[in-house]
């Protein structure tokens, strides 16, 4: 059990790592910015919410499989052999868990006045000095929740890993894959211990998360 919940506690740290600087950068255009195709934009950052886990996990494979065009120009030209690697599972994590991420952090940024970030500019502030030293500090719970948020639901994961990533090297699995394989063992009380960690695990993601949104709202 302890080395499922560590495979996926890993896992899902590398999931938000790898998902965090584009998810700032595409949620606060999504915040600061009116275009035409915003609301096409909209609906592809959001759609790993909505489709199947496995649908997700279909497309990745469809992208990172030897055979297609991506994930054989990266073998070829890099040696690269993704699926049923780590890299793999952390690559479904992050994709499902980008549109949570991107989600909160844009109602983070869009609660900062941007007046402030106006006044800081006519101060002689750049943008990324104003984006460091007004925006980022007046939404830092937001953006805490939002990470939260998103280990939480990498770590769940579940549909997208086991399609790209089953088992991984050295027999390893991360903790939903390992519940999935103690239920199809005929015994489900093996399935008790992950089970418990897993709900555990979410419902403090879920209290800090809240916790974090209201100290936002107060400051």
């Amino acid at each position: 059990m302890s080395d499922a919940i560590v495979t996926s506690v890993v896992i899902a740290l590398g999931a938000v790592a790898l998902g965090l600087l584009p998810a700032v950068a595409l949620a606060w255009w999504l915040a600061r910015r009116h275009f035409a195709g915003k609301a096409v934009v909209e609906t592809l950052v959001a759609m790993p919410l909505v489709l199947p886990p496995v649908v997700t996990g279909y497309l990745l494979l469809m992208l990172l499989g030897r055979r297609t065009a991506f994930g054989g120009w990266l073998h070829d030209a890099f040696g690269l052999e993704l699926l049923f690697t780590p890299l793999a599972a952390t690559l479904a994590a992050a994709v499902v868990s980008f549109p949570l991420l991107v989600r909160t952090l844009r109602v983070a940024f869009e609660g900062v006045d941007p007046g402030l970030e106006q006044a800081a500019r006519s101060l002689g502030a750049g943008r990324w000095t104003t984006f460091t030293a007004v925006t980022l500090p007046l939404c830092r719970h937001g953006v805490l929740a939002a990470v939260v948020l998103a280990f939480a639901r990498a770590l769940g994961e579940f549909g997208a890993t086991l399609v790209v990533a089953g088992t991984l090297p050295g027999g390893r699995v991360t903790a939903p894959v390992a519940v999935w394989r103690e239920l199809q063992s005929g015994d489900p009380s093996r399935a008790v211990p992950l089970v418990v960690a897993l709900v555990a695990v979410a419902a403090a993601a879920m209290f800090a998360s809240e916790w974090l949104v209201r100290r936002g709202r107060r400051v």
